[in-house]
């Protein structure tokens, strides 16, 4: 029996970390056979490779070189691009992970052409649709005939916008099968910092920053990193900066806020090595859904600097605090985490390292139904 081809899809960053498991249990898988395409929405050529070469992720069958654009433009040229592709590789299935634009594009092109869509991390909802990756999710799940949840309460999200129960499959977090494979082989936060020509610290927060909301209004950056450097008075903060962020740190002369703390700005990292710095962490300061995640894996007290969270776990389960951009309530937040060490929280069900093979086994099952 020749092994069904699934065309498999990553586009940015948060991508990486969620392929990496599935192209692996597939790969070792009879009756599963992946294909890898990269629409390049993340372009930057060395961290691409970075990612790929620390998560294991083989080089792409497909590189579709998009690069970047307004989120119409990218998403146009993503689905234009996209389509000949599929009509050559003639996949079973087409498998897409996250929320990002690839994520609807090739989703959308998938569905027109009645390729069977397959979504992982479906589900999650903010309930913002002021994030793109809110529009994004919603309707990626509503086009998708396969849907693998991280949460139970996704599931919930899903059969309130009439989603049939039988496409949805709760198998766990494939980010958090990454993370667990790689926790032990993580570069120590001593040696991030000292490759970047910078003093170890043994006490030391970590701080995301990329989000729209949160980087492109000059206001409200500033007052968000005026709020960070106070914190830094109190812990020592390292800053791998966003290249979006640290275009508008520049953009709007904002590098004279930063010096005023104890803030040590490093380039964006590889995978291994920000997993090092986020496991000896005393908290992590973000925006980022992935981090959130990964902090209540790691048992690492979280400040998420944003109003809302389309990752509820973290917060009722796990170890996240969800403060908005308030200088106020950032600075109380961090200072509960100093004082009582912050929430202990518990790894959620299912978080186990085995979410990649719940899904491949739905996945062979359903198209052995299928072919019968």
């Amino acid at each position: 029996m020749t092994a069904a081809e699934i065309l498999c899809v990553v586009g940015a960053r948060p991508n990486f970390m969620k392929i990496a498991p599935i192209i692996d249990a597939m790969r070792g898988h009879v009756a599963l056979s992946p294909v890898l395409l990269h629409t390049g929405q993340h372009y930057d050529e060395a961290m691409k490779d970075a990612f790929f070469r620390q998560l294991g992720i083989p080089e792409p069958d497909v590189d579709l070189e998009v690069g970047s654009g307004s989120h119409a433009v990218q998403t146009a040229q993503i689905m234009q691009r996209f389509e000949p592709v599929l009509e050559r590789v003639g996949p079973r299935a087409v498998l897409v992970v996250g929320d990002v634009n690839s994520t609807i594009a090739c989703g959308l092109v998938a569905s027109k052409k009645q390729v069977p869509l397959i979504h992982v991390e479906a589900g999650l909802r903010s309930y913002d649709r002021t994030m793109p990756e809110e529009i994004n999710r919603v309707l990626t799940d509503q086009i998708s005939d396969l849907l693998f949840t991280t949460e139970r309460g996704a599931e919930r999200n899903l059969l309130r916008e009439g989603i049939d129960a039988g496409r949805i499959h709760f198998v766990g977090n494939v980010m958090i099968d990454a993370l667990l494979k790689h926790v032990e082989k993580a570069v120590p936060a001593p040696s991030v910092l000292q490759r970047h020509g910078h003093a170890a610290v043994e006490d030391y927060a970590v701080l995301t920053l990329h989000r729209p909301a949160n980087v492109d209004d000059p206001g409200v950056l500033a007052g968000l990193l005026k709020a960070l450097v106070e914190v830094s008075h109190r812990l020592p903060v390292v800053f791998p900066c966003h290249p979006r962020t640290a275009a508008m740190i520049e953009t709007h002369g904002l590098r004279s806020v930063i010096s005023d703390g104890r803030m040590t700005l490093l380039p964006p990292l590889g995978y291994l090595e920000m997993v090092g710095l986020v496991s000896t962490a005393r908290l992590v300061l973000t925006d980022s859904g992935g981090l959130q995640e990964e902090t209540t894996a790691l048992g690492v007290p979280c400040v998420t600097l944003r109003e809302n969270t389309e990752r509820p776990i973290t917060v009722t389960e796990g170890t996240n605090t969800v403060v908005g951009r308030d200088a106020d309530r950032i600075l109380q937040c961090v200072e509960d985490i100093l004082e009582t060490g912050g929430k202990r929280g518990r790894v959620p069900e299912l978080w186990d390292g085995k979410a990649a093979t719940r899904i491949v086994d739905v996945l062979a099952r359903r198209l052995a139904e299928i072919a019968a």
